[in-house]
């Protein structure tokens, strides 16, 4: 039984349709990814799970149930525009959303302190006063202390330093190996590769593909710079995995899909000056997409 069902959401703000016929389902203890630029839907998509913003049309079902706020105590919520009571302290914080939810106690909060670096003396201080990594780290806090059932998370590692990043996403692999299940968005493609099992990727309200994260490696295509001493590589355009090519007498820019030893191998045969071969970003998904039969 899926964890999280979502079913047909529609979703307009005036002129502006915000959702367009949104449907995807979640699996208990799979960590699942919604990519898109801002703007895409991501965030009206989990307000209206959290039953904060309600849609035109569709359905939300929870747990097996529809969406309720008897349903959503099974729930952790972090919000992309995290707002705190500025002059309470971060544990006055962490206490009060506790008390919120009575049968379930904070029993992961000294996990969670430990795992996102939240020293004691931060917990004493005023929200006010708190960088903005450690007011993110607080609400992720408030977010999981409760141990619930479905995590949304929207944009949670923004402002976290990397190392504090890696040690959530460990967090976030534990959570699902207990059967937790995790719905996260982001437009950062590395952060979803880096810890999803799928992920369903929005533009302008739309769902265009739910893929497999090795899926949508496989599919996507990744820009390399290259400049040699002397001449490229004989044919580098027409070499196994090169989708297109920008080249001149000694430097090219190659975009590289699927397998990319064939390339490899031949580049090894000169004498490389500058070889650039970046983490795909978040466009080159959208590449892909957009031409491979999609406006």
């Amino acid at each position: 039984m899926a964890a999280l069902e979502i079913a047909g959401l529609r979703k307009s703000y005036g002129s502006i349709r915000a959702l367009r016929e949104v449907s995807f389902s979640v699996s208990a203890g799979e960590i699942f990814g919604l990519l898109g630029p801002n703007g895409a839907g991501k965030t009206t998509t989990l307000r209206i799970v959290m039953g904060l913003v309600h849609a035109d049309a569709g359905t939300v079902r929870l747990l097996g149930q529809p969406s309720a706020p008897s349903v959503r105590e099974h729930v952790g919520y972090l919000p992309g525009e995290l707002k705190l009571y500025a002059g309470m302290t971060a544990g006055a914080i962490l206490d009060l959303f506790a008390r919120f939810r009575p049968a379930r106690p904070p029993v992961l909060r000294a996990h969670l302190l430990d795992a996102l670096a939240l020293a004691k003396s931060d917990l004493t201080r005023r929200v006010k006063f708190l960088s903005h990594g450690t007011r993110q780290k607080v609400g992720l806090v408030v977010a999981m202390q409760h141990d619930p059932e479905i995590l949304l998370l929207d944009e949670p590692t923004s402002g976290l330093d990397p190392l504090v990043q890696r040690d959530f996403r460990q967090v976030l692999q534990e959570r699902a190996a207990q059967g937790r299940t995790v719905l996260l968005s982001s437009h950062v493609l590395a952060e979803v590769d880096a810890v999803c099992q799928r992920v369903a990727v929005l533009r302008s309200g739309e769902l265009f593909a739910i893929e497999s994260m090795d899926a949508l490696r496989q599919r996507m295509v990744r820009r390399m710079h290259l400049r040699v001493r002397g001449s490229l590589p004989a044919g580098v355009e027409s070499i196994p995995g090169v989708a297109r090519a920008e080249t001149s007498a000694n430097e090219a820019v190659l975009w590289v899909q699927g397998d990319v030893n064939p390339l490899l191998r031949a580049i090894a045969r000169t004498d490389v000056e500058r070889f650039v071969f970046a983490e795909p970003q978040l466009e080159d998904v959208f590449f892909e997409l957009f031409t491979d039969g999609h406006p």
